[in-house]
């Protein structure tokens, strides 16, 4: 009986707070099942997730070794490496024609760390945030783990799937908002904004006084218009870029933010006490990952020859209404024609023909039963296999 009681008690002790008590991450789960399938003998070709099949640039991988060979590895200055932030600063002025101060830039632990040091810089318990629907979960996921309240931005066609600044001031005059976060390209959608679309929505933010939080982690794999960075639109605005996508180093976890100046110190004193410092061998591959761009451009047209043949292949498959791939490596399909519930639809995908693809209920919780996302980040080959594969699956 006591040993019970003791059991009790302690299950209660272990319960999960609130704040820790966040959806899944649903892609990580469809990984795990293909995982399953894979050690059971069957080949999946995998379309879950938002990885590239390429490994770092080569020059990224020689600079870690030899850093290795070097021996000691220490912590770096909280703000990440000096060289690797003056780096990072003439990435823009070479790719952007912007000038960037390097004392601007943090190097963070991949985006997700930077979407924590900005949120926990920019807002406090209870503000609301608005995101966009259908849009990368662990946005709405992380501001609710703070204490913030995400508010959910459905977009449409007629915006090509891209927030406005008249959508946003219309949530913003019901209750006012804190901030907006957008990104472009976008996941799940792939959809791009033209500079003067982004310029519109930083200006409709600023004039209501919404903190702006641009996500530029796919610039580089643009395929429709050159991607604009919104660091070269407001001084204001909080930018969050990675190595992970372009450069191909999603293991590395290495990403960085360009910080508007009043933020710099809160975001520094944050990391230091949240992580120290990022972790010194990634900085040091992430600065030579600039010398290797010859090389991570032969892997974009890579991208670009998967994208397309997804866009002629699915639709003769009877996947014909997707949402705009200006951008990153994701196409995002409508399935309601054959489904009303794309997790079971993704399930069934997965077992029956061997192709990994994430439901759209991961990404919008109101209209992403009728949505699948394929991600066309791997070989041709692969990629023409499973156009093939789901094609014979949806005519049986």
């Amino acid at each position: 009986m006591l040993d019970i009681a003791m059991q009790n008690k302690a299950k209660s002790l272990l319960s999960p707070s609130r704040r820790g008590n966040v959806p899944p991450f649903m892609v990580m789960d469809v990984m795990a099942a293909a995982a399953r399938i894979e050690a059971a003998g069957g080949h999946v070709i995998h379309m879950e997730v938002g990885q590239p099949a390429a490994p770092a640039p080569r020059t990224a991988i020689a600079a870690a070794q030899a850093a290795l060979e070097a021996g000691r590895l220490d912590y770096t200055s909280a703000l990440g490496i000096p060289s690797l932030r003056r780096r990072i600063s003439a990435y823009y002025r070479q790719v952007h024609a912007q000038d960037v101060d390097p004392d601007r830039i943090v190097v963070t632990t991949g985006s997700s760390g930077g979407f924590v040091l900005a949120f926990l810089s920019l807002f406090e318990p209870g503000d609301r945030v608005a995101v966009t629907v259908p849009g990368y979960p662990p946005y709405r996921h992380i501001l609710t783990a703070l204490g913030c309240e995400p508010v959910l931005i459905e977009t449409t066609a007629e915006s090509r799937h891209a927030l406005t600044g008249e959508m946003l001031l219309a949530v913003h005059a019901k209750t006012p908002l804190k901030g907006v976060l957008v990104a472009s390209p976008a996941n799940p959608t792939g959809t791009m904004m033209t500079r003067e679309a982004l310029a519109g929505l930083i200006a409709a933010a600023d004039s209501a006084g919404i903190r702006f939080i641009s996500d530029e982690i796919y610039h580089g794999l643009d395929y429709a218009f050159p991607a604009t960075t919104a660091a070269g639109l407001s001084p204001d605005a909080l930018v969050i870029n990675s190595f992970s996508k372009y450069f191909c180093m999603t293991g590395w976890r290495v990403g960085w933010m360009v910080v508007p100046e009043p933020l710099i110190r809160a975001v520094e004193t944050l990391q230091q006490n949240l992580a120290i410092s990022v972790p010194t061998l990634s900085q040091i591959a992430a600065q030579a990952a600039f010398d290797g761009t010859a090389e991570m451009d032969v892997i974009k047209n890579g991208y670009q020859d998967n994208r397309r043949v997804l866009i002629d292949g699915l639709p003769k498959a009877g996947l014909d209404r997707f949402l705009p791939a200006d951008g990153a490596f994701y196409l995002y399909a409508d399935v309601s024609k054959f489904t009303s519930d794309s997790f079971d639809f993704a399930r069934r995908m997965l077992e029956e023909a061997y192709v990994a693809a994430t439901p759209g209920i991961d990404f919008d919780p109101i209209h992403g039963h009728s949505f699948v996302r394929f991600s066309y980040a791997g070989s041709t080959p692969d990629t023409a296999e499973a156009v093939k594969r789901v094609a014979e699956w949806l005519r049986h």
